[in-house]
């Protein structure tokens, strides 16, 4: 079985924000480490170069691959920032539909600035999410 790529590091989360180019970005980036350490309860860690996880669940599908990942975690990349939610928890799409400006993947949600987003809608996402994730994957 292959081994994951991305892994949980011992790189700074604030080193890494700091390097961030777009002072809205980095701005934005702080907020969103405090509203998930707020709805997580835990600290910010790196996972792997990019990601900045909250807490951490571990999963194992039906083919046998399992691993590790954050509860909770985003990306703050050059076109946007990258947030992480489970991929069909309900009312996903519901939510989606009353966010604001963003682009939807099957786990990632992209916005260009955290302002174009209604961020209590943002927050449901992410407590739907994680409480999809903990009921699907217990500890």
């Amino acid at each position: 079985m292959a081994k994951n790529k991305t892994t949980k590091t011992e790189q700074s989360v604030d080193d890494f924000i700091k390097g961030v180019e777009s002072e809205t970005t980095r701005d934005d980036s702080r907020r969103l480490i405090e509203m998930m350490t707020q709805l997580t309860g835990e600290k910010s860690y790196m996972y792997g170069p990019s990601i900045v996880g909250f807490g951490n669940y571990h999963y194992k599908y039906a083919s046998g691959h399992e691993g590790d990942a954050p509860l909770a975690g985003f990306s703050p990349r050059k076109t946007a920032i990258t947030i992480y939610v489970a991929p069909d928890f309900p009312e996903k799409e519901t939510l989606v539909e009353k966010l604001g400006r963003c682009k939807v993947s099957v786990s990632c949600i992209y916005v260009k600035k955290l302002d174009d987003i209604d961020e209590g809608v943002l927050k449901k996402m992410i407590t739907g999410s994680m409480k999809y994730v903990r009921k699907m994957y217990p500890s």
